[in-house]
């Protein structure tokens, strides 16, 4: 009788342990309200969270039938009839995106005036310095002077000329945190107007790569990250978008992640206009695709849902043509807000490893593909090992597109 017993223990333990390992219930638990998912993904729930989950999408509104996301929510149940979480969602259309993959050039003029360096103003008394050594270092960002706000370089150089008085109050960014300073201006004796004794500018350009350009409204999504200056991120008031040339490839290294070097002139033909500069990428719209895209060659977008560990691709045109690069995908991240490293992956192609060495700056934003869905794009390399690197759920791109 004791033997049987201990025999029942065994079996019902063992079931249990099975039971637990087989349904993934830290993964169901961390996942975000607001993430996106197509129908596919929740209808084949059971093969990312155990065979014994189901998931039913319930309250979508009917705008999913026309090709337009819409929010609904995911009942995770047991057995089919258990119910364990409940999350809201954004339903993904079926909209398709054409593949990016393409280095562009981008040109942004900022909201605010970027301080550069500081310099001396000549007065009647000679060449003197402001104050402004104790409160300024190189990228912060002035936003307003006086209380009035100074959207450009032409309007601060207004505000602070105009002024009668000599004291300026000034309000602005450093690491997107506000700050504010109190200095006295000096009069230009050439101008006999008041001087802050600073360089500074208002545009800021850079290049990334191209990520995906909606098929339908020609919304595109780019770099996966935002465009920052000395660690701020750049407020855009207006941007555009230009074709870019690759000049050369500086490979990649341990302790030195290497470079797409790239050139763009902004003389050259407007390709689009770029909107938001946000975390999680750089959005605006594309008024001309030739040579960003092949327009034969469109995808899915696959949510989070969609990418789990192994084998997947990078789309990139660093070898001079648009080509797919097998990559290891090692971790998806089990996040519950945003962030631009929600994917960790290591390059498993030869031809990318001798060509760059691995992941390299100027590759931001490159697709990531699996299972024949657009499912993330680059966004960092591992410094210490540049065959690695990580990457942001297509997700987190999308509902930011907006």
């Amino acid at each position: 009788m004791k033997k049987r017993a201990i025999w029942i223990f065994l079996l019902c333990t063992t079931i249990a342990v099975l039971f637990i390992c087989n349904i993934r219930f830290s993964e169901i638990y961390s996942l975000p309200d607001g993430f996106l998912a197509t129908r596919e993904e929740v209808e084949n729930a059971s093969s990312r969270f155990g065979s014994f989950v189901t998931a039913d999408l319930e309250g979508v509104s009917q705008s999913v039938s026309t090709d337009k996301p819409g929010e609904g929510t995911i009942i995770f149940k047991l057995f089919g009839f258990i119910p364990i979480r409940k999350v809201n969602v954004v339903c993904a259309g079926e909209e398709d995106v054409y593949l990016g993959g393409v280095p562009i050039g981008i040109a942004i003029s900022t909201q605010g005036a970027i301080v550069i360096n500081e310099k001396m103003v000549d007065t009647e008394s000679g060449f003197v310095d402001t104050e402004k050594s104790v409160n300024f270092k190189e990228g912060d960002l002035i936003t307003e002077v006086n209380g009035e706000k100074v959207a450009s370089l032409d309007k601060l150089c207004e505000v602070v000329e105009e002024s009668d008085s000599e004291n300026f109050e000034i309000t602005y960014l450093r690491k997107n945190k506000p700050c504010k300073a109190t200095i006295k201006g000096v009069i230009d004796q050439n101008t006999g107007k008041y001087k802050l004794g600073l360089w500074v500018k208002d545009d800021v350009s850079g290049v990334g790569t191209l990520t995906y350009v909606n098929k339908q409204t020609s919304k595109f999504g780019a770099l996966g990250h935002a465009i920052t200056d000395n660690e701020n991120n750049v407020s855009v008031a207006e941007g555009k978008v230009y074709a870019c040339k690759v000049l050369g490839i500086e490979k990649g290294e341990r302790n030195d992640p290497g470079e797409l070097r790239c050139m763009f002139l902004q003389n050259d033909k407007v390709k689009g206009s770029l909107e938001k500069n946000t975390p999680f990428g750089v959005f605006g719209q594309m008024e001309d695709l030739e040579g960003l895209v092949d327009e034969n060659l469109s995808l899915k977008i696959g949510g989070r849902l969609s990418v789990n560990p192994g084998k997947a691709f990078i789309v990139s045109s660093v070898s001079g043509i648009r080509e797919e690069y097998e990559i290891e995908i090692i971790k998806a991240s089990y996040q519950s807000k945003a962030d631009d490293k929600s994917i960790v992956f290591r390059v498993k192609d030869k031809r990318l490893l001798d060509l760059t060495g691995g992941i390299i700056q100027g590759m931001s934003g490159s697709p990531i593909i699996q299972n024949g869905k657009l499912v993330g794009a680059v966004t960092h390399v591992f410094t210490s090992d540049p065959t690695k690197g990580y990457g942001i759920y297509s997700d987190w791109m999308v509902l930011n597109e907006n």
